[in-house]
């Protein structure tokens, strides 16, 4: 699942890179970046990923499994320097492997346990929040620069969040007709739909990695939050202490990488001529 998020995440943003930018919370968008042989390879192996983890959340807690997404942020990171020749920051390499060892905690005490259901409650839940991202990514689109990739970024993460907490228990469904009946089926669809279409806005906007740590940040808290409070997700005995260092450290490393990530793509606005060629332009200086 690492892996295979982390070349879907270099690819779409080869992609992204690609489309014009845009400034309305278009789901065109997606048509457009599916003309690109390159994006249709990383949506490949992002569906892969999905269905990686979709699996591993059948028994595994969410804080562990959420968490373990963001370590795709560090393989997207070492493919772009040893494929696209990016740069990354002394500081970004030492968040890196910090996130590294505090997914290796959180390893180390996750408890396999299935999953409860989700009542109505939960499910309506689900509904609202979808609406309420939706409405926030209308918003959220207006931004330029690293602070739209960060906001843009972060609401695909709570899209994801929201998919994975539908996805834990709908992954211990007794059936093939239950699964295809089940509410949450849907719900998961809907939330991944628009996490993907927020995450081809944000990497548009600047560093493929702020854009990503952004998201990995805000999908990994209220997925363990839920996770524990109402889906039986648990933890060895005496081992709290290594699951909380574990999953503070991945979010204190996920959330430095956003402060120094280096915007790595320069387009030009939808509607408007191309000044520059992708690439061309030099870091800090607009295409």
């Amino acid at each position: 699942m690492i892996v295979a998020y982390g070349i879907a995440n270099l690819l779409q943003s080869a992609a992204a890179a690609r489309t014009t930018v845009h400034h309305t919370f278009d789901p065109g968008l997606l048509l457009r970046l599916a003309g690109h042989r390159t994006y249709l390879v990383g949506l490949t192996c992002q569906v892969a990923g999905f269905v990686l983890a979709f699996l591993a959340r059948r028994d595994l807690p969410l804080f562990l499994v959420q968490a373990s997404v963001a370590a795709g942020l560090g393989v997207t990171a070492i493919l772009g320097v040893l494929l696209l020749k990016w740069r990354l920051p002394k500081a970004e390499v030492a968040l890196l492997a910090l996130l590294f060892a505090g997914i290796t905690a959180l390893v180390l005490a996750a408890r396999p346990a299935p999953s409860r259901q989700l009542g109505t409650a939960g499910t309506v839940a689900l509904l609202v929040a979808l609406g309420g991202i939706a409405v926030l990514g209308v918003f959220a689109v207006r931004l330029h620069g690293a602070p739209g990739s960060v906001a843009l970024g972060s609401l695909a993460g709570l899209a994801f969040s929201a998919a994975a907490v539908a996805a834990r228990p709908l992954a211990s469904a007794p059936s093939a007709e239950a699964f295809l009946r089940h509410p949450l089926l849907y719900l998961l669809i809907a939330h991944s739909v628009v996490g993907q279409l927020l995450l081809g806005l944000a990497m548009q906007r600047g560093s493929t990695t702020a854009a990503v740590a952004a998201m990995d940040a805000a999908g990994a808290v209220p997925a363990a939050i839920v996770g524990l409070l109402l889906l039986n997700d648990k933890v060895w005995p005496g081992r709290e202490w290594l699951a909380a260092v574990g999953f503070l450290v991945t979010l204190a490393a996920v959330i430095g990488l956003t402060r120094y990530a280096e915007p790595q793509h320069h387009h030009a606005v939808a509607g408007e001529p191309d000044r520059a060629m992708v690439g061309v332009a030099s870091p800090g200086r607009p295409a």
